[in-house]
């Protein structure tokens, strides 16, 4: 989704007024339960929240000078970034390490990535449409976001296709956007 992303994918910027970060802190904790203790430190209460509308209906939410989850459409997604600082917090799928390389180059990840040796899916099944970090094997730190395209149990019991659709990945026009 942000493979080729700059600065001149953003149409507009402006404030986001305090009523309607409130409402965003709301929907994000409904959306990834974990957060909940961490909300205050992601969008503080004093902190000025700016909103940029990019192409493709892509909205972009900025707590001091730094992307942290963005909106395609209604459901707010965490940035890469968010997710190296609270780790904890999302839902989370491993590859194997021979998909690295085609994840960091932002291909999709095939069911066989997700279920050989060096993979792991949660013990509990995630529906499909779930946001996920996606780590590699033997990494500390997610290297992609991306959202599962059929549930856990369905990529294991499949095992064929396209498991899981990239959304953000290191390295990409997100990654190393610039706000100022």
């Amino acid at each position: 989704m942000f493979k080729k992303f700059t600065k001149e994918d953003v149409h507009t910027r402006s404030n986001v007024k305090s009523s309607i970060q409130r409402g965003l802190k709301n929907t994000l904790v409904g959306q990834y339960n974990g957060l909940e203790a961490a909300i205050d430190d992601i969008v503080p209460k004093k902190s000025q929240v700016m909103l940029y509308k990019c192409e493709d209906k892509i909205q972009l939410y900025i707590v001091d000078n730094e992307v942290v989850f963005f909106q395609k459409f209604d459901e707010l997604i965490p940035s890469l970034k968010l997710i190296h600082k609270y780790p904890s917090c999302f839902p989370r799928v491993q590859v194997d390490r021979g998909a690295i390389k085609f994840v960091l180059s932002g291909a999709n990840i095939m069911c066989p990535g997700l279920t050989s040796a060096g993979a792991k899916l949660p013990e509990v099944s995630l529906p499909k449409d779930t946001t996920v970090a996606i780590y590699a094997e033997g990494k500390e730190h997610a290297l992609a976001v991306g959202k599962l395209l059929m549930s856990t149990d369905e990529i294991k019991s499949i095992n064929k296709g396209i498991g899981i659709e990239i959304i953000e990945h290191l390295g990409d026009g997100l990654w190393n956007f610039q706000v100022n």
